[in-house]
């Protein structure tokens, strides 16, 4: 077997002495996860077993998330849904933030750091791919407050709903989430609420993927 680009393997990976391709289909696809550093799941399976994930920021620096929602779906469902507040750092809001997502100091001034509230959502997404809508922000966000708080970053593998809706309605007036969501029939009331969004997101992911 053979093939061009990240996946790079050559016939001594599976030479025909070592058995029929269907037999060694599986291995094969073991081979590419751990070549790439991702899971199995992303080469052969549709959008059955995620977690979409959304965070809001208090400012304009990426480690500041303030809250975070998550949805764990499994077999195509949504299984459980977790919304936290978080003390972003730095600890401090802008007024355009504030004017999006509604949230100040008063309301995470009692929360929990991020590296806190990580211990109770990191079990939950065990070993599950996350799902965002521009993931580049989130994904980002994620790797930020993780190096602020010295955490091992452990190589989440992130699916973008983004990138789905502008290939699947090309022709959308937008691709912001709100529009997307309403496309796939979910009415995001309480947008750049971070659990709605997440929600919105599982939505779409569960349409589209």
């Amino acid at each position: 077997l053979q093939s061009q680009g990240d996946f790079a393997l050559s016939t001594r990976d599976f030479s025909t002495e070592q058995g029929d391709f269907w037999e060694l289909l599986p291995t094969f696809v073991v081979v590419c996860a751990r070549r790439q550093r991702k899971s199995p799941y992303h080469f052969l399976t549709t959008m059955q077993d995620f977690v979409a994930i959304d965070f809001e920021t208090a400012n304009n620096v990426r480690s500041s998330v303030c809250s975070v929602g998550i949805v764990v779906v499994r077999n195509g469902e949504i299984v459980q849904k977790h919304y936290a507040l978080i003390q972003p750092e730095p600890n401090y809001y802008c007024y355009h933030n504030t004017r999006v997502h509604g949230l100040s100091a008063k309301d995470t001034d009692d929360a929990e750091v991020f590296s806190k509230v990580w211990e109770e959502i990191a079990p939950l997404i065990g070993d599950l791919p996350l799902v965002a809508h521009n993931s580049r922000f989130d994904e980002g966000c994620l790797k930020a407050a993780f190096r602020v708080y010295q955490m091992d970053y452990p190589d989440y593998l992130f699916y973008d709903t983004l990138q789905m809706a502008r290939k699947a309605f090309p022709l959308l007036e937008n691709h912001q989430l709100h529009t997307v969501a309403a496309e796939c029939g979910y009415d995001l009331t309480h947008h750049h609420h971070a659990l709605a969004d997440a929600e919105a997101c599982a939505c779409i992911a569960l349409q589209l993927g």
